[in-house]
C-alpha cells in the first residue's frame, strides 16, 4: 500500500479510551488530507476546462499541465516513492509500478484529468482497504487483550493499586465483582465464579474453588476474591494467546503463497501485454493512432493491478484465525486453516481428550510380604513426582501420614510409568507392561472396572489400583459432529483394550486401539498417512507430543494439557472441550471457501475489464472503479468470516 498515504495492513488499532478514540479519528482524517487536496484541485481544473464556464486565460499550456501536476503530487508522490523503494528490493513489477506507468502515461498523451483521477481513486481505495484491515485486526486484538492496566494487591492486608506489569509472582490480588483478572494465579478464596469468554469464547460462568488455577482475562462475577499470582504478566496464558495470534500470520497458507508466486509472474506478463497492445496494432491496423492504443494499454495496466488478491487473501486467513480465537481455539499459522479444511481423519487420545482426565481411585489391592501401610506410603511418595492424572489420583487417595525414606534415581517412562530406588530396592508404579519389562509376575483376583496402575517393590508384585475416569459431557456430540462433516474418528489409547472398547461403544467410535505405547501410536499415524489420509491428532499428555508433531495437524488440549503437548501442537483448544474440534474444522473450511470466492471474483472481473480495456470499450475511470471496487468487495467478504456462527 501507499506509504505515508495509506494504512499498512500490519497496523493494529486498539482503542482503549475516549482520548485514544479521538486521536484515532484525527489520524484517519489526516490520512485523507492528501486525497482531499488532490480532489479539490482536480475539481477546479475540471471546472476551468469546461466550455460553458468562463475559461481563465491563464489555464492553458504549461500552466494547465502544472496545475494538474500539482493536483497529482499529493496522491501520486507516495506511490512513486514506494515504486523506487520496491526497485531497491529488486521488485520491479509491483502494483506501484503499474499505477505510476498508467497515470504518467495518461499525462504523456494529454489526458491530465484522468491521470490525476486514477491515482486519486487508487489512493482513496487503498486507504479504505487499509482501514478495513486495521479495523479487523483491531477487533481481534481488542477481543483478546482484555486485561486491566492496574491491579489491587494486598500488602500486610492493606490494599494498594499498582500497574499490572509491576505485579510479581507470590503477590496477592484482591479482585472485586465485575473486575478482570490481569495475571494467572491460584484462587485463595473458598469459592468464586468467573466469566471465561476472553479465553474460551464461552460466557457460561465457571465456578472455581480454593487452590484452583484462574487465568488472566477471567471476569470475577459475584464476590470479592483473592488470588495469589503464579505467573509473570508477560507469561500468562492470555499473553501467549495474543502472541500466538499475532505471530500466526508469519505462517502463510499454501493458497496465499501460491497467489504471491502468481503475482510475481502475472505482473511482468501484464506489462509485456500492455507494450504489445501499444505497438503490435501498428503492424495490422491501417488507421493506427499511437495515442489511442497507448490509452488502451494504460487502461489495461490499471485494471491488472493485483491489490484485491494481495490484500484480501491474507485478510481472509487472518479473519479465520480471529474467528477461531473467539471460540477459544488458537492456531499457530494460517497454513493450518488450509490443512484443517482437508482433514478427513481425526485421531484422538482417550484420557484428557474424550474423558475428563480427573481420576479417582475406586479400589486398592495391596499384597506381598511387606507392611501394607508402608507399601502405600512408598507408592504415594513416588506418585507425587508425576503429573500424570492417575498418579496424582493415587497420591491424593493415599495421602501422606508418616515419614517416607528418600527416593533415589527417580525416572518416568512415557506410556509405562515410574521407577525409583527406596532403601536399596527398586519400586515400580505404572502399567502392567512396566512390570512385564522387568520380568515381574503378578495375578489379578477381580475384574477391574477402570484403568489399572500396578506396583512392584524389590522384584515382587505388591498390588494395584483401580482408577476410574469420566467421559466428557460433549464427547458424544463431538463424534456425531465429526461424522456429519464426513470425518472418520479414531481413538488411540495406552489404556487397556477392554476399557477403550467400553468408551468407544458409548461414543459410537468404530475404530479404536488400546494398550498402545507412544511409539505404537506413532506407527498408527504413519500407517494412516501412508494410505494417503490427512490426519489430525488430538491429545494432551507428554506422551502425546511425538504423535502431535507427526500428524498433519496436531491439536492439544490447552487446559489440562502438558506444556510439551501445547508447545508441539499446531492448534490449541483453550477450554479442553472436544466439541471445539469440529468447530475448528468448520472454520478452516469456511476460510478456504471465502478465500477462493475472492480469488474467483477478482480474476473474473479483471478478465472481463481487461478484455474491454484492450478492445477500447472501457476507459481509465471505469478501470480504476472496477479495480478498487473488486478490492473492497473482496475485503468485505473476507471480514464476513468473523461474524459467522460455527
Amino acid at each position: 500500500m501507499v506509504e505515508g498515504n495509506t494504512v499498512s495492513c500490519c497496523d493494529v488499532a486498539h482503542p482503549q479510551s475516549g482520548a485514544h478514540s479521538r486521536a484515532t479519528d484525527r489520524s484517519v482524517f489526516g490520512l485523507f488530507i492528501p486525497a482531499i487536496i488532490s480532489f479539490l484541485l482536480l475539481l477546479l481544473g475540471l471546472a476551468f476546462d469546461q466550455d460553458w464556464l468562463p475559461r481563465p486565460t491563464f489555464f492553458t499550456g504549461w500552466l494547465r499541465v502544472a496545475w494538474y501536476g500539482i493536483a497529482y503530487l499529493p496522491v501520486g508522490g507516495p506511490v512513486i516513492r514506494q515504486m523506487f523503494q520496491a526497485f531497491a528490493k529488486h521488485d520491479v513489477f509491483s502494483e506501484f509500478t503499474l499505477m505510476t506507468i498508467a497515470t504518467l502515461g495518461a499525462f504523456f498523451i494529454g489526458e491530465y484529468p484522468e491521470g490525476v483521477a486514477v491515482m486519486l481513486f487508487y489512493s482513496v481505495g487503498e486507504n479504505l482497504q487499509g482501514l478495513a484491515v486495521r479495523r479487523a485486526k483491531g477487533n481481534i486484538k481488542a477481543l483478546l487483550d482484555q486485561r486491566p492496566d492496574k491491579v489491587t494487591v494486598l500488602e500486610a492486608d492493606t490494599p494498594r493499586t499498582i500497574p499490572a506489569q509491576q505485579a510479581t509472582i507470590g503477590m496477592t490480588i484482591r479482585l472485586k465483582p465485575g473486575e478482570k483478572l490481569a495475571l494467572d494465579g491460584e484462587l485463595l478464596s473458598d469459592r468464586a465464579s468467573f466469566n471465561t469468554a476472553a479465553l474460551t469464547g464461552e460466557s457460561v460462568p465457571v465456578t472455581k474453588g480454593e487452590g484452583d488455577t484462574v487465568l488472566a482475562g477471567m471476569i470475577n462475577l459475584n464476590t470479592v476474591a483473592e488470588v495469589r499470582i503464579t505467573t509473570a504478566y508477560t507469561d500468562s496464558k492470555l499473553s501467549r494467546i495474543i502472541a500466538l495470534v499475532q505471530d500466526s500470520t508469519a505462517q502463510k497458507a499454501p493458497t496465499e503463497l501460491f497467489i504471491r508466486k502468481i503475482a510475481k509472474i502475472y505482473t511482468p506478463i501484464v506489462v509485456l501485454l500492455a507494450v504489445l497492445i501499444t505497438v503490435a496494432p501498428a503492424l495490422v491496423v491501417t488507421d493506427y493512432v499511437f495515442s489511442d492504443w497507448l490509452y488502451r494499454a494504460l487502461v489495461f495496466l490499471v485494471i491488472s493491478c493485483p491489490c484485491a488478491l494481495v490484500i484480501s487473501i491474507p485478510l481472509g486467513y487472518f479473519g479465520g484465525i480471529g474467528a477461531a480465537s473467539h471460540h477459544g481455539i488458537l492456531l499457530k499459522g494460517s497454513n493450518f486453516l488450509d490443512t484443517l479444511a482437508h482433514i478427513r481423519h481425526v485421531v484422538m487420545d482417550k484420557t484428557g481428550t474424550l474423558t475428563e482426565g480427573v481420576f479417582q481411585v475406586q479400589d486398592a489391592v495391596i499384597v506381598g510380604p511387606y507392611d501394607p501401610q508402608t507399601t502405600l506410603q512408598r507408592i504415594s511418595a513416588l506418585a507425587s513426582h508425576s503429573t500424570h492424572p492417575a498418579a496424582m489420583a493415587i497420591h491424593a487417595y493415599i495421602g501422606t501420614t508418616g515419614p517416607t525414606p528418600p527416593l533415589e534415581q527417580v525416572t518416568e517412562t512415557a506410556g509405562l510409568g515410574m521407577a525409583a530406588t527406596i532403601e536399596g530396592k527398586q519400586l515400580l508404579v505404572g502399567s502392567f507392561k512396566l512390570l512385564d519389562r522387568f520380568g515381574i509376575t503378578y495375578s489379578l483376583d477381580a475384574t477391574p472396572t477402570g484403568t489399572l496402575v500396578a506396583a512392584a517393590y524389590g522384584g515382587q508384585f505388591v498390588g494395584y489400583f483401580d482408577v476410574a475416569d469420566e467421559i466428557k459431557a460433549d464427547a458424544e456430540d463431538t463424534i456425531r459432529q465429526l461424522k456429519a462433516l464426513g470425518i472418520t474418528p479414531t481413538m488411540l489409547s495406552g489404556d487397556r483394550t477392554a476399557i477403550v472398547q467400553a468408551v468407544t461403544a458409548q461414543l459410537d467410535i468404530a475404530s479404536a486401539y488400546g494398550d498402545l505405547l507412544p511409539e505404537d501410536k506413532a506407527k498408527k499415524i504413519v500407517e494412516m498417512k501412508a494410505a494417503g489420509h490427512r490426519v489430525a491428532f488430538v491429545g494432551d499428555g507428554v506422551n502425546d507430543a511425538p504423535v502431535i508433531a507427526l500428524s498433519d495437524v496436531g491439536i492439544a488440549m490447552g487446559g489440562l494439557g502438558s506444556d510439551a503437548a501445547i508447545e508441539t501442537a499446531d492448534v490449541v483448544i483453550q477450554d479442553d472441550h472436544p466439541s471445539k474440534i469440529p468447530v475448528a474444522i468448520r472454520i478452516g473450511r469456511a476460510t478456504r471457501r471465502i478465500v477462493w470466492q475472492n480469488i474467483t471474483m477478482a480474476f473474473a472481473v479483471k478478465a472481463i475489464v481487461l478484455i474491454l480495456g484492450a478492445g477500447g470499450l472501457a476507459n481509465m475511470w471505469e478501470a480504476v472503479f472496477a479495480d478498487v471496487g473488486v478490492a473492497l468487495l473482496a475485503i468485505g467478504n473476507a471480514i464476513r468470516i468473523q461474524k459467522m456462527r460455527f
